[in-house]
């Protein structure tokens, strides 16, 4: 989870061991955001119908080193569904781990499921919060957990049963990526033009507005700005004479800042989700008008070395066959929560309602038949253990069961959440994750 710098207290640390933990954030802030970015690229890669023989050499080799089963037995006959290209999912996943070769598991610090559908020349992208309370599908003993650690528990195959089981919609294919080289997957497309949706500024140091000078670091950071309605972007380098240079396109430390801040935006979590997608969506159309550029050997050895996944040679070859008019059209969505507190650590709760509002949308764009979304937290829960953190069940969320009104009738909550009592118990933890 994210640390505000603005709570930590000066006195806990000397003004060298301050340093050294901000210059170490700094770092690892590089790791947490555009997760999803390499995946989605290399898929729009081979969508996009790049198909000389060199350029299939080349892609050959970059997927065959990122491939890697996720160990589950599919839901659905995936092969059967590309070669009649049917509409299919690809779970998005981006994990903390640092190396994807390390045996230890991280958090998926970002999660967002994506179905392709050719026939409506249509792709949909929706955004899990991270922080949503769950029972992750084979470690219920452990509720109450955030969806980002169902990964740490069982990598892949843990966190692709329970989004499944969640919201009741097959999973076909999962990528996961870490930050490696993520910047420079913006700058290999040459810069994207995103108009933000709000006026902000954003120093990657602190995560505010202001320089590091104000917290007693060495190193003051730099500003960007970004401005609503507008695609320009300002770099004050220092962050300290307030001195501003101006482009109209992000390169990748700009939109990496873009995509990061969270504490002053109105939305929190939800607007960074929201954001990451424009950029998600932006270097998508920059690809998609020169997509040359993604099959430079420099950006396939990025691809090569950052992510996984489990979509083989073949199933991008017919990926590029049937599947190219998906690319015309990218929507975006999101699953909305409301506030919980559970012994002091925050989650966030999604209703039955949004979840069958999201559900249908995405049953939908499969082509599948309306049905019931997936249990309220995934993994079966106790209603005595419900109780005792004082969440509600799936019997008095009865909204849940109406198939065509989902989401109507829980606005309030999608908007406002509740917050609940601190005596709660803390939920149990692995390894210092889950809270």
């Amino acid at each position: 989870m994210d640390n505000d710098p603005q709570n930590s207290t000066q006195s806990e640390y000397s003004r060298i061991s301050r340093n050294n933990m901000y210059s170490k954030k700094k770092s690892q802030s590089k790791l947490r955001v555009f997760r999803i970015v390499l995946v989605v690229i290399a898929f729009l890669g081979v969508i996009l119908g790049i198909t000389t023989a060199n350029t299939y050499q080349r892609i050959h080799e970059a997927v065959n080193k990122t491939f890697k089963s996720s160990g589950l037995k599919k839901s659905r006959n995936t092969s059967e569904i590309l070669t009649q290209g049917k509409p299919f999912t690809v779970l998005l996943m981006g994990t903390d781990t640092g190396e994807l070769g390390r045996e230890d598991a991280g958090r998926t610090d970002s999660l967002m499921l994506m179905t392709v559908n050719p026939k409506k020349k249509t792709t949909t992208l929706v955004s899990i919060p991270r922080d949503t309370v769950i029972a992750p599908v084979g470690f219920e003993a452990k509720f109450p957990q955030k969806m980002n650690s169902a990964y740490e528990f069982g990598k892949e195959a843990t966190t692709i049963k329970t989004v499944q089981q969640w919201l009741n919609v097959p999973i076909d294919f999962y990528g996961m990526v870490n930050m490696h080289g993520m910047e420079d997957v913006v700058n290999e497309v040459g810069g994207i033009e995103v108009e933000s949706p709000l006026t902000f500024k954003y120093n990657p140091l602190t995560a505010h507005a202001d320089s590091g000078y104000d917290y007693g670091f060495a190193d003051p950071g730099d500003l960007y700005s970004f401005t609503k309605g507008s695609t320009r972007v300002g770099f004050n380098k220092g962050a300290t004479d307030g001195k501003y240079t101006y482009s109209n396109k992000m390169n990748g430390e700009a939109a990496l800042a873009f995509s990061r801040m969270r504490y002053d935006d109105p939305q929190g979590d939800y607007g960074r989700t929201a954001r990451q997608r424009l950029v998600l969506q932006g270097i998508m159309q920059k690809a998609k008008s020169n997509p040359t550029k993604l099959v430079n050997q420099s950006f396939l050895d990025t691809i090569s070395k950052n992510a996984l996944t489990d979509l083989t040679y073949d199933d991008m070859m017919l990926i590029v066959q049937k599947y190219i008019s998906a690319a015309s059209n990218i929507k975006n969505d999101h699953l909305q929560g409301g506030g919980y507190m559970i012994g002091g650590t925050s989650y966030e709760h999604v209703t039955q309602s949004e979840k069958q509002r999201i559900t249908n949308i995405l049953r939908s764009s499969l082509g599948l038949k309306k049905d019931k979304t997936g249990p309220l937290y995934a993994g079966k829960v106790s209603n005595a253990k419900l109780s005792l953190y004082q969440l509600p069940t799936e019997a008095e969320e009865t909204t849940g069961s109406n198939l065509d009104n989902a989401g109507t009738a829980t606005t309030a909550n999608r908007t406002t959440g509740a917050t609940y009592s601190e005596a709660a118990p803390a939920a149990e933890a692995l390894d210092g994750y889950g809270q």
